[in-house]
């Protein structure tokens, strides 16, 4: 069963619980030359592969809203849009900080010695990324898909003053951001119309107005980076969590289905019970929008902000709404997900091998599958097209590669950039592995 499967070092076959994570720093072997000293967390495989699962799901829940119509032929929200619009994107935040504290020491965070090094990668890995990002907002139009890794860059370079914070500051810290960033945006952006369409980021919007493009990307686009700090938070204090104890694990699973169910019955006390309902509906049919046209938007979503004609649009959970309620719901949601996928993992690895080899490099599978999407029909006959695309790319390529093909540019680049900054800090990564 293990044939053909790379090798781990010292030469130990790495089957399926071995997947080496998309967002892991590499063994000291893969960047340096010389060999690790010892497979890389073969103790935490399970754990990995289903990190690398809720990974890989967050991918196909974004492809299905790319690939899938909002409504149905009778109107109504489609089941793609019902279960991923919104959802998957916030995992895939969330899980960017997962990605972050592995990269940065996992539970042993950063010191004043091994900070500049860890930053200085981050940063690298914030450029590399943005500049695909950028690439494919030139060949993507915003009618297909909304391209995320310009967003994602951006929450990079802002998670590198936060890598040395301790779990309960960054817990304290997503929550304080939930809260305040969407009521301030909700503020700034007073008077100013939610646009039916953001365009996708390109070098020629960076270039010719660097002003309004930092503007989307922080506050007004479709992933604003501030408020969705909130995710990437969440996700670094997960990532430092003792992830080898089931009841740790089984914890941060309850923590998360507690908090999804708050922040629905929050929002259905605020807006059914104390009238926001009313105030939106009255607000909405007074800038010319029929009730179906509300019950669609409450249904499938903005364009990650909402309306400022009245303040009751912060307690809509809305898909892409970026409100308080909004966050709170999707972090609730992303962590009770990657928790079941954690503990399943810890039972058994081959049923999450296919979503596990396509989470382990959703850098290079997301930009495949915004290339496809130019060329090959929507729907979900497309969607299943995409699915088997990239799920056997995945599968054929970890028999033979740690890495996928631009998390490898990715990794050899920010590695080396770690060695440059700090020549010992390979080596603390890897007693550090071998805790």
């Amino acid at each position: 069963m293990t044939a053909g499967l790379p090798t781990a070092p010292g030469g130990t076959p790495a089957g399926p619980a071995s997947l080496h994570h998309a967002c892991e720093p590499a063994p000291a072997g893969d960047v340096s030359g010389t060999p690790a000293s010892t497979a890389p967390q073969r103790r935490g495989g399970a754990r990995l592969i289903g990190i690398d699962a809720a990974r890989g799901i967050a991918l196909v829940g974004m492809m299905a809203v790319h690939t899938v119509d909002s409504v149905d032929a009778e109107g109504e929200p489609s089941l793609a849009w019902t279960l991923a619009a919104g959802k998957s994107a916030a995992l895939f935040a969330l899980l960017a900080g997962v990605g972050v504290a592995f990269a940065t020491g996992r539970r042993q965070r950063p010191t004043a010695r091994t900070w500049p090094g860890h930053a200085a990668a981050l940063l690298v890995r914030a450029l590399l990324i943005g500049v695909v990002g950028l690439l494919l907002g030139s060949l993507v139009v915003p009618d297909l898909a909304s391209v995320i890794l310009p967003y994602y860059a951006l929450l990079f370079v802002l998670a590198i003053p936060l890598i040395g914070l301790s779990s309960r500051a960054l817990i304290a810290l997503a929550a304080a951001i939930a809260v305040v960033v969407p009521v301030l945006s909700h503020w700034l952006r007073s008077g100013t119309p939610v646009p039916d369409t953001v365009p996708n980021l390109t070098f020629g919007a960076l270039v010719g107005d660097p002003g309004q493009t930092l503007r989307e990307l922080a506050l007004t686009g479709v992933y604003p980076a501030l408020p969705w700090m909130a995710y990437l938070c969440a996700g670094l204090a997960v990532g430092r969590a003792l992830l080898q104890s089931r009841r740790t694990v089984a914890l941060i699973t309850l923590t998360g289905v507690g908090l999804a169910v708050a922040a629905q019955a929050v929002s259905w006390l605020l807006l059914d019970v104390l009238g926001g309902r009313a105030d939106i509906e009255q607000a909405s049919r007074a800038a010319g929008m029929s009730s179906g046209q509300l019950a669609e938007v409450l249904a499938t979503g903005w364009s990650g902000t909402t309306p400022t004609d009245t303040p009751w649009w912060l307690a809509s959970t809305a898909p892409h709404s970026t409100t308080p309620l909004d966050l709170a719901f999707t972090i609730g949601l992303s962590l009770a997900l990657l928790g079941v996928c954690i503990l399943v993992g810890r039972t058994t690895t081959a049923l999450l091998r296919p979503l596990a080899a396509a989470g382990s490099m959703t850098l290079t599978l997301y930009s495949l599958h915004l290339v496809v999407l130019t060329v090959l029909p929507g729907g979900v006959r497309g969607l299943l097209v995409h699915v088997v695309i990239v799920v056997s790319f995945a599968l054929v390529w970890s028999r033979f590669h740690l890495r996928g093909p631009l998390e490898e540019v990715v990794a050899r680049t920010t590695g080396a950039v770690r060695r440059a900054v700090q020549p010992g800090l390979a080596r603390a990564e890897g007693a550090g592995a071998r805790d």
